[in-house]
Protein backbone atom coordinates (compact mmCIF):
# COMPACT_ATOMS: atom_id res chain seq x y z
CA UNK A 1 0.00 0.00 0.00
CA UNK A 2 1.56 3.16 -0.80
CA UNK A 3 0.14 7.20 0.45
CA UNK A 4 -1.25 7.94 -3.10
CA UNK A 5 -3.12 5.13 -3.12
CA UNK A 6 -7.12 5.50 -3.48
CA UNK A 7 -7.41 2.81 -0.19
CA UNK A 8 -5.04 3.76 1.99
CA UNK A 9 -6.97 7.70 0.71
CA UNK A 10 -10.48 6.46 1.31
CA UNK A 11 -10.31 3.57 3.81
CA UNK A 12 -7.05 3.17 5.57
CA UNK A 13 -6.14 6.11 6.90
CA UNK A 14 -9.66 7.89 7.78
CA UNK A 15 -10.56 4.51 9.80
CA UNK A 16 -7.33 4.23 11.22
CA UNK A 17 -7.54 8.16 12.26
CA UNK A 18 -11.58 7.57 13.56
CA UNK A 19 -10.69 4.75 15.35
CA UNK A 20 -6.95 6.25 17.15
CA UNK A 21 -9.23 9.05 18.28
CA UNK A 22 -11.63 6.89 19.66
CA UNK A 23 -9.45 5.30 22.00
CA UNK A 24 -8.85 7.15 25.22
CA UNK A 25 -5.65 5.25 26.22
CA UNK A 26 -2.05 6.00 24.88
CA UNK A 27 -1.58 1.76 25.65
CA UNK A 28 -4.62 1.04 22.85
CA UNK A 29 -3.58 3.62 20.78
CA UNK A 30 0.23 2.36 20.60
CA UNK A 31 -1.67 -1.01 20.07
CA UNK A 32 -3.79 -0.02 17.25
CA UNK A 33 -0.59 1.96 15.52
CA UNK A 34 1.01 -1.38 15.68
CA UNK A 35 -1.54 -3.91 14.36
CA UNK A 36 -2.42 -0.99 11.27
CA UNK A 37 1.67 -0.44 10.68
CA UNK A 38 1.83 -4.43 10.23
CA UNK A 39 -1.12 -4.76 8.62
CA UNK A 40 0.08 -1.83 6.18
CA UNK A 41 3.31 -3.40 5.23
CA UNK A 42 1.58 -6.73 4.35
CA UNK A 43 -0.60 -5.77 2.41
CA UNK A 44 1.90 -5.59 -0.06
CA UNK A 45 4.71 -7.81 1.30
CA UNK A 46 2.62 -10.77 4.18
CA UNK A 47 5.65 -12.57 4.08
CA UNK A 48 8.40 -10.25 4.71
CA UNK A 49 6.25 -8.76 7.60
CA UNK A 50 8.76 -11.75 9.83
CA UNK A 51 11.54 -10.44 9.04
CA UNK A 52 10.51 -6.91 10.11
CA UNK A 53 9.62 -8.61 13.32
CA UNK A 54 12.39 -10.69 13.54
CA UNK A 55 14.59 -7.44 12.75
CA UNK A 56 13.01 -5.94 15.51
CA UNK A 57 13.41 -8.77 18.16
CA UNK A 58 17.19 -9.46 17.11
CA UNK A 59 17.95 -5.96 18.10
CA UNK A 60 16.03 -5.39 21.01
CA UNK A 61 17.86 -8.17 22.45
CA UNK A 62 21.09 -6.18 21.15
CA UNK A 63 20.32 -2.85 22.42
CA UNK A 64 19.36 -4.84 26.14
CA UNK A 65 23.25 -6.10 26.38
CA UNK A 66 24.74 -2.67 24.74
CA UNK A 67 23.02 -0.71 27.51
CA UNK A 68 23.94 -2.66 30.35
CA UNK A 69 27.53 -2.98 29.66
CA UNK A 70 28.86 -0.09 27.50
CA UNK A 71 32.33 0.06 27.66
CA UNK A 72 32.88 -3.71 27.87
CA UNK A 73 33.67 -5.96 25.48
CA UNK A 74 30.17 -7.47 26.01
CA UNK A 75 28.36 -4.36 24.79
CA UNK A 76 30.67 -4.11 22.05
CA UNK A 77 30.16 -7.71 20.92
CA UNK A 78 26.62 -6.73 20.95
CA UNK A 79 26.92 -3.81 18.65
CA UNK A 80 29.11 -5.27 16.51
CA UNK A 81 26.53 -8.69 16.10
CA UNK A 82 23.90 -5.68 15.57
CA UNK A 83 25.67 -4.16 12.62
CA UNK A 84 27.05 -7.29 11.29
CA UNK A 85 23.34 -9.13 11.31
CA UNK A 86 21.60 -6.89 10.00
CA UNK A 87 24.11 -5.45 6.97
CA UNK A 88 23.97 -9.80 6.47
CA UNK A 89 20.73 -9.72 5.79
CA UNK A 90 20.65 -6.60 4.46
CA UNK A 91 23.15 -7.76 1.87
CA UNK A 92 21.31 -11.58 0.86
CA UNK A 93 18.00 -9.69 0.08
CA UNK A 94 19.39 -6.65 -1.55
CA UNK A 95 22.97 -7.16 -2.94
CA UNK A 96 23.46 -11.14 -3.28
CA UNK A 97 22.81 -11.03 -7.11
CA UNK A 98 25.50 -7.76 -7.08
CA UNK A 99 28.08 -9.87 -5.85
CA UNK A 100 27.13 -13.59 -7.20
CA UNK A 101 27.12 -11.59 -11.02
CA UNK A 102 30.34 -10.04 -10.38
CA UNK A 103 32.30 -12.80 -8.67
CA UNK A 104 31.02 -15.16 -11.80
CA UNK A 105 32.58 -12.02 -14.43
CA UNK A 106 35.32 -11.73 -12.86
CA UNK A 107 36.46 -15.89 -11.81
CA UNK A 108 34.44 -17.27 -14.73
CA UNK A 109 32.37 -19.40 -12.19
CA UNK A 110 28.74 -19.52 -11.97
CA UNK A 111 27.04 -19.04 -8.99
CA UNK A 112 23.73 -18.58 -8.11
CA UNK A 113 21.90 -16.25 -6.08
CA UNK A 114 18.99 -17.19 -4.59
CA UNK A 115 16.07 -15.04 -6.43
CA UNK A 116 14.39 -13.12 -3.60
CA UNK A 117 11.87 -9.79 -3.98
CA UNK A 118 13.64 -7.10 -2.46
CA UNK A 119 11.38 -6.49 0.85
CA UNK A 120 9.92 -3.11 0.89
CA UNK A 121 11.54 -0.63 3.20
CA UNK A 122 14.60 -2.97 4.20
CA UNK A 123 17.26 -0.28 3.59
CA UNK A 124 15.04 2.13 6.15
CA UNK A 125 14.44 0.41 9.04
CA UNK A 126 17.57 -2.07 8.85
CA UNK A 127 19.36 1.38 8.95
CA UNK A 128 17.09 2.37 11.97
CA UNK A 129 17.46 -0.50 14.57
CA UNK A 130 20.95 -0.02 13.76
CA UNK A 131 21.46 3.24 14.97
CA UNK A 132 19.18 2.65 17.58
CA UNK A 133 21.14 -0.40 19.00
CA UNK A 134 24.51 2.31 18.67
CA UNK A 135 23.03 5.23 20.32
CA UNK A 136 22.17 2.95 23.54
CA UNK A 137 25.68 1.96 23.75
CA UNK A 138 26.92 5.55 23.24
CA UNK A 139 24.89 6.15 26.19
CA UNK A 140 22.32 8.60 23.92
CA UNK A 141 18.78 6.98 24.85
CA UNK A 142 18.01 3.71 26.86
CA UNK A 143 16.96 0.75 25.96
CA UNK A 144 13.40 0.09 25.66
CA UNK A 145 11.93 -2.60 27.84
CA UNK A 146 8.96 -3.23 25.84
CA UNK A 147 9.73 -4.66 22.71
CA UNK A 148 6.23 -4.25 20.97
CA UNK A 149 6.94 -0.11 21.75
CA UNK A 150 10.25 -0.82 19.49
CA UNK A 151 8.24 -2.63 17.42
CA UNK A 152 5.90 0.27 17.09
CA UNK A 153 8.91 2.72 16.43
CA UNK A 154 10.49 0.38 13.82
CA UNK A 155 7.32 -0.33 11.61
CA UNK A 156 4.94 2.74 12.15
CA UNK A 157 3.62 2.94 8.70
CA UNK A 158 4.39 6.84 8.34
CA UNK A 159 8.16 6.21 7.57
CA UNK A 160 7.90 2.37 7.35
CA UNK A 161 8.58 2.04 3.35
CA UNK A 162 10.62 4.55 2.00
CA UNK A 163 11.71 7.13 5.50
CA UNK A 164 13.44 8.89 6.16
CA UNK A 165 15.30 7.50 8.29
CA UNK A 166 13.99 7.91 12.04
CA UNK A 167 16.16 7.55 15.01
CA UNK A 168 14.75 6.02 17.89
CA UNK A 169 15.72 9.19 20.48
CA UNK A 170 13.95 11.09 18.06
CA UNK A 171 10.63 10.00 18.94
CA UNK A 172 11.52 8.16 22.20
CA UNK A 173 9.76 10.35 23.90
CA UNK A 174 6.35 10.69 22.14
CA UNK A 175 5.91 6.58 22.47
CA UNK A 176 5.60 6.77 25.83
CA UNK A 177 3.65 10.44 26.64
CA UNK A 178 2.96 12.24 23.31
CA UNK A 179 -0.07 14.77 23.24
CA UNK A 180 -2.12 15.34 20.21
CA UNK A 181 -3.30 18.47 19.29
CA UNK A 182 -5.97 20.35 17.00
CA UNK A 183 -3.30 22.73 15.61
CA UNK A 184 -0.72 20.23 15.17
CA UNK A 185 -3.31 17.55 13.82
CA UNK A 186 -4.20 20.76 11.37
CA UNK A 187 -0.83 21.02 10.43
CA UNK A 188 -0.07 17.54 9.51
CA UNK A 189 -3.44 17.52 7.23
CA UNK A 190 -1.70 20.52 5.81
CA UNK A 191 1.62 19.07 5.32
CA UNK A 192 0.28 15.79 4.12
CA UNK A 193 -1.90 17.22 1.23
CA UNK A 194 1.22 18.96 0.16
CA UNK A 195 3.20 15.59 -0.17
CA UNK A 196 0.44 14.39 -2.11
CA UNK A 197 0.07 17.15 -4.72
CA UNK A 198 3.65 17.07 -4.70
CA UNK A 199 3.70 13.26 -5.99
CA UNK A 200 0.09 12.91 -7.96
CA UNK A 201 0.00 16.60 -9.45
CA UNK A 202 3.77 16.93 -10.57
CA UNK A 203 5.79 13.58 -9.74
CA UNK A 204 3.34 11.83 -11.79
CA UNK A 205 3.28 13.99 -14.06
CA UNK A 206 7.05 15.37 -14.57
CA UNK A 207 7.60 10.85 -14.40
CA UNK A 208 5.22 10.38 -17.65
CA UNK A 209 6.66 13.22 -19.96
CA UNK A 210 10.27 11.89 -19.25
CA UNK A 211 9.57 8.72 -20.62
CA UNK A 212 9.33 10.33 -23.88
CA UNK A 213 12.90 11.15 -24.09
CA UNK A 214 14.41 8.62 -21.31
CA UNK A 215 14.47 4.72 -22.53
CA UNK A 216 13.76 5.32 -25.86
CA UNK A 217 15.84 4.97 -28.94
CA UNK A 218 18.47 7.69 -28.43
CA UNK A 219 19.84 7.66 -32.10
CA UNK A 220 17.13 9.83 -33.17
CA UNK A 221 17.25 11.68 -29.72
CA UNK A 222 18.35 15.81 -30.26
CA UNK A 223 20.80 17.15 -27.89
CA UNK A 224 17.71 19.81 -26.29
CA UNK A 225 15.49 16.76 -26.09
CA UNK A 226 18.23 14.93 -23.85
CA UNK A 227 18.68 17.99 -21.47
CA UNK A 228 14.52 18.26 -21.20
CA UNK A 229 14.50 14.44 -20.79
CA UNK A 230 16.95 14.30 -17.75
CA UNK A 231 15.48 17.91 -16.09
CA UNK A 232 11.92 15.99 -16.07
CA UNK A 233 13.36 13.04 -13.99
CA UNK A 234 15.26 15.10 -11.95
CA UNK A 235 12.22 17.02 -10.97
CA UNK A 236 10.41 13.88 -11.22
CA UNK A 237 12.72 12.03 -8.19
CA UNK A 238 12.48 15.46 -6.07
CA UNK A 239 8.63 15.67 -6.16
CA UNK A 240 8.51 11.75 -5.72
CA UNK A 241 10.52 11.58 -2.66
CA UNK A 242 10.32 14.87 -0.95
CA UNK A 243 6.45 14.64 -1.73
CA UNK A 244 6.37 11.05 0.52
CA UNK A 245 8.56 12.72 2.86
CA UNK A 246 6.11 15.37 3.41
CA UNK A 247 3.47 13.18 4.16
CA UNK A 248 5.11 10.73 6.23
CA UNK A 249 5.83 14.13 8.10
CA UNK A 250 2.29 15.09 7.73
CA UNK A 251 0.75 11.72 8.94
CA UNK A 252 3.55 11.93 12.15
CA UNK A 253 1.87 15.38 13.02
CA UNK A 254 -1.72 13.98 12.82
CA UNK A 255 -0.55 10.76 15.72
CA UNK A 256 1.30 13.02 17.83
CA UNK A 257 4.65 12.13 16.18
CA UNK A 258 7.29 14.97 14.95
CA UNK A 259 9.91 13.65 12.12
CA UNK A 260 12.64 15.97 11.27
CA UNK A 261 12.55 17.19 8.06
CA UNK A 262 14.15 15.34 5.05
CA UNK A 263 14.45 17.92 2.24
CA UNK A 264 15.33 21.77 2.11
CA UNK A 265 14.86 22.60 -1.41
CA UNK A 266 17.90 21.09 -2.85
CA UNK A 267 17.84 22.47 -6.04
CA UNK A 268 18.52 25.84 -5.09
CA UNK A 269 22.08 25.18 -3.92
CA UNK A 270 24.90 26.30 -5.31
CA UNK A 271 27.42 23.55 -4.67
CA UNK A 272 27.19 19.76 -4.48
CA UNK A 273 28.56 20.50 -0.96
CA UNK A 274 25.32 21.92 0.06
CA UNK A 275 23.27 20.07 -2.20
CA UNK A 276 24.03 16.75 -0.12
CA UNK A 277 22.83 18.90 3.44
CA UNK A 278 19.91 19.48 1.28
CA UNK A 279 18.91 16.24 -0.08
CA UNK A 280 17.60 13.20 2.04
CA UNK A 281 18.85 14.64 5.25
CA UNK A 282 18.66 11.39 6.76
CA UNK A 283 20.40 9.43 5.05
CA UNK A 284 23.42 11.97 4.94
CA UNK A 285 23.30 12.27 9.06
CA UNK A 286 23.25 8.54 9.27
CA UNK A 287 26.16 8.26 7.25
CA UNK A 288 28.19 11.21 8.88
CA UNK A 289 27.15 9.96 12.47
CA UNK A 290 27.45 6.30 12.73
CA UNK A 291 30.07 5.75 9.45
CA UNK A 292 32.25 9.17 8.78
CA UNK A 293 32.96 10.31 11.71
CA UNK A 294 33.53 7.10 13.55
CA UNK A 295 36.13 6.07 10.93
CA UNK A 296 37.98 9.58 11.63
CA UNK A 297 35.87 12.35 10.24
CA UNK A 298 38.39 15.22 9.06
CA UNK A 299 40.76 14.44 11.92
CA UNK A 300 42.19 11.47 10.11
CA UNK A 301 42.27 9.63 6.34
CA UNK A 302 39.59 12.06 5.38
CA UNK A 303 39.84 11.48 1.78
CA UNK A 304 39.47 8.02 2.05
CA UNK A 305 36.87 8.55 4.84
CA UNK A 306 34.61 10.41 2.35
CA UNK A 307 35.40 7.96 -0.52
CA UNK A 308 33.89 5.27 1.94
CA UNK A 309 30.89 7.16 2.43
CA UNK A 310 30.18 8.08 -1.01
CA UNK A 311 30.97 4.87 -2.34
CA UNK A 312 28.17 3.35 0.56
CA UNK A 313 26.18 6.34 -0.44
CA UNK A 314 25.74 5.18 -3.86
CA UNK A 315 25.28 1.32 -3.05
CA UNK A 316 22.75 1.82 -0.77
CA UNK A 317 20.61 3.29 -3.47
CA UNK A 318 20.56 0.17 -5.43
CA UNK A 319 22.87 -3.32 -6.38
CA UNK A 320 24.16 -2.33 -9.28
CA UNK A 321 27.31 -0.43 -10.70
CA UNK A 322 25.70 2.88 -12.06
CA UNK A 323 24.71 3.80 -8.45
CA UNK A 324 28.31 3.43 -7.08
CA UNK A 325 29.46 5.41 -9.92
CA UNK A 326 26.93 8.11 -9.06
CA UNK A 327 27.73 7.85 -5.62
CA UNK A 328 31.94 8.55 -6.58
CA UNK A 329 30.68 11.61 -8.63
CA UNK A 330 29.58 13.02 -5.70
CA UNK A 331 32.81 12.26 -4.16
CA UNK A 332 35.08 13.78 -6.91
CA UNK A 333 32.44 16.78 -7.00
CA UNK A 334 32.37 17.42 -3.06
CA UNK A 335 36.44 16.74 -2.70
CA UNK A 336 36.92 19.31 -5.61
CA UNK A 337 35.04 21.68 -4.22
CA UNK A 338 36.36 21.36 -0.69
CA UNK A 339 39.91 22.05 -2.11
CA UNK A 340 40.67 23.01 -5.84
CA UNK A 341 37.45 24.91 -5.91
CA UNK A 342 37.12 26.29 -2.43
CA UNK A 343 38.23 29.92 -3.38
CA UNK A 344 36.01 30.05 -6.74
CA UNK A 345 32.79 29.24 -5.22
CA UNK A 346 33.18 32.02 -2.68
CA UNK A 347 33.46 34.94 -5.67
CA UNK A 348 31.13 33.48 -7.67
CA UNK A 349 28.06 34.90 -8.55
CA UNK A 350 24.64 32.87 -6.90
CA UNK A 351 23.22 32.62 -10.84
CA UNK A 352 26.28 31.01 -12.11
CA UNK A 353 26.79 28.21 -9.31
CA UNK A 354 23.87 27.54 -9.06
CA UNK A 355 23.86 26.89 -12.90
CA UNK A 356 27.21 24.60 -11.98
CA UNK A 357 25.09 22.37 -9.77
CA UNK A 358 22.28 22.29 -11.80
CA UNK A 359 24.25 20.98 -14.40
CA UNK A 360 26.34 18.55 -12.19
CA UNK A 361 22.93 17.38 -10.49
CA UNK A 362 21.77 16.60 -13.80
CA UNK A 363 24.76 14.65 -15.44
CA UNK A 364 24.29 12.29 -11.88
CA UNK A 365 21.18 11.78 -12.67
CA UNK A 366 22.23 10.18 -15.75
CA UNK A 367 24.15 7.36 -13.69
CA UNK A 368 21.28 7.59 -11.68
CA UNK A 369 18.67 6.15 -13.72
CA UNK A 370 20.51 4.27 -16.81
CA UNK A 371 21.50 0.74 -14.91
CA UNK A 372 23.43 -0.34 -17.86
CA UNK A 373 26.56 2.41 -18.23
CA UNK A 374 26.87 1.95 -22.01
CA UNK A 375 23.64 3.78 -22.09
CA UNK A 376 24.34 6.37 -19.66
CA UNK A 377 27.56 7.46 -21.60
CA UNK A 378 25.67 7.12 -24.56
CA UNK A 379 23.07 9.90 -22.86
CA UNK A 380 25.81 12.22 -21.79
CA UNK A 381 27.20 12.01 -25.33
CA UNK A 382 23.87 13.54 -26.68
CA UNK A 383 23.76 15.70 -23.80
CA UNK A 384 26.86 17.66 -24.77
CA UNK A 385 26.66 17.26 -28.57
CA UNK A 386 29.12 14.96 -29.28
CA UNK A 387 26.61 11.65 -30.53
CA UNK A 388 23.32 13.77 -31.47
CA UNK A 389 21.64 13.49 -34.31
CA UNK A 390 20.22 17.17 -34.18
CA UNK A 391 20.05 20.30 -31.50
CA UNK A 392 16.32 19.80 -31.96
CA UNK A 393 13.34 18.08 -33.16
CA UNK A 394 9.89 19.62 -33.97
CA UNK A 395 9.00 16.49 -31.09
CA UNK A 396 10.89 18.31 -28.51
CA UNK A 397 9.50 21.48 -29.30
CA UNK A 398 6.28 20.51 -29.58
CA UNK A 399 6.64 18.59 -26.07
CA UNK A 400 8.18 21.42 -24.36
CA UNK A 401 5.73 24.36 -25.42
CA UNK A 402 2.59 21.79 -24.76
CA UNK A 403 4.11 21.51 -20.92
CA UNK A 404 5.51 25.21 -20.64
CA UNK A 405 3.14 26.07 -17.59
CA UNK A 406 3.44 22.92 -15.83
CA UNK A 407 7.51 23.24 -16.26
CA UNK A 408 7.10 26.69 -14.72
CA UNK A 409 5.04 25.79 -11.49
CA UNK A 410 7.53 22.45 -11.16
CA UNK A 411 10.69 24.61 -11.26
CA UNK A 412 8.98 27.35 -8.96
CA UNK A 413 8.02 23.97 -6.63
CA UNK A 414 11.44 23.38 -6.24
CA UNK A 415 12.29 26.84 -4.74
CA UNK A 416 11.12 28.32 -1.62
CA UNK A 417 9.12 31.00 -3.42
CA UNK A 418 5.72 29.89 -2.85
CA UNK A 419 6.46 29.74 1.42
CA UNK A 420 7.95 32.90 1.12
CA UNK A 421 4.65 34.42 0.27
CA UNK A 422 2.86 32.24 3.00
CA UNK A 423 5.37 33.29 5.69
CA UNK A 424 4.51 37.34 4.78
CA UNK A 425 0.71 36.56 4.98
CA UNK A 426 1.29 33.79 7.68
CA UNK A 427 -1.10 36.63 10.58
CA UNK A 428 -3.71 37.18 7.93
CA UNK A 429 -6.95 36.19 9.13
CA UNK A 430 -8.03 35.87 5.23
CA UNK A 431 -5.30 33.27 4.79
CA UNK A 432 -5.41 30.94 7.81
CA UNK A 433 -8.83 30.50 7.52
CA UNK A 434 -10.27 30.95 3.85
CA UNK A 435 -7.49 30.18 1.42
CA UNK A 436 -5.02 27.66 3.21
CA UNK A 437 -7.90 25.37 4.28
CA UNK A 438 -9.45 26.10 0.55
CA UNK A 439 -5.87 25.01 -1.54
CA UNK A 440 -5.95 22.04 0.60
CA UNK A 441 -9.15 21.40 -0.72
CA UNK A 442 -8.36 21.62 -4.22
CA UNK A 443 -5.33 19.99 -4.03
CA UNK A 444 -6.95 17.00 -2.35
CA UNK A 445 -9.68 16.81 -5.23
CA UNK A 446 -7.65 17.15 -7.45
CA UNK A 447 -4.91 14.37 -6.39
CA UNK A 448 -8.10 11.66 -6.22
CA UNK A 449 -9.31 12.97 -9.84
CA UNK A 450 -5.69 12.21 -11.49
CA UNK A 451 -5.67 8.98 -9.09
CA UNK A 452 -9.01 7.94 -10.18
CA UNK A 453 -7.75 8.35 -14.14
CA UNK A 454 -4.38 7.62 -14.02
CA UNK A 455 -2.31 3.75 -13.61
CA UNK A 456 1.31 5.60 -13.21
CA UNK A 457 1.82 5.91 -10.00
CA UNK A 458 5.05 4.50 -8.78
CA UNK A 459 6.92 5.68 -5.73
CA UNK A 460 10.73 5.42 -6.91
CA UNK A 461 12.70 4.86 -3.41
CA UNK A 462 10.25 2.03 -2.75
CA UNK A 463 13.13 0.27 -4.83
CA UNK A 464 15.64 1.22 -2.11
Amino acid sequence: MVFSSLYFLTLFLPLNLILYYTLKSRSLRNWLLIVSSLFFYAWGEPVWVTLLVFSTLFDYFNAGVAGRHRGSWKGKAAVALSVAGNLLILGFFKYSGFIAGNLNSLLGINLQATAFGLPIGISFYTFQTISYVVDVYRGEVEAQRSFFKLLLFVSLFHQLVAGPIVRYREIAGAIEHRVETPAQFNSGVSRFIMGLGKKVLLANTAGRLCENFLGTDYTRLPVAGAWLGIALFALQIYFDFSGYSDMAIGLGKMFGFTYKENFNYPYISRSATEFWRRWHISLGSFFRDYVYIPLGGNRKRHLANLLVVWALTGLWHGASWNFVIWGLYYFVLIFAEKTLLLGVFKKAPALLSRLYLWGAVLVGWVFFYHLDLGEALHFLGIMFGVKACAFTSPEVAIHFLNNALFLVIAVLGCTPAANYVLRRLRDTVAVNRVLLPLANIVVLVLSIIFLVGQSYNPFLYFRF
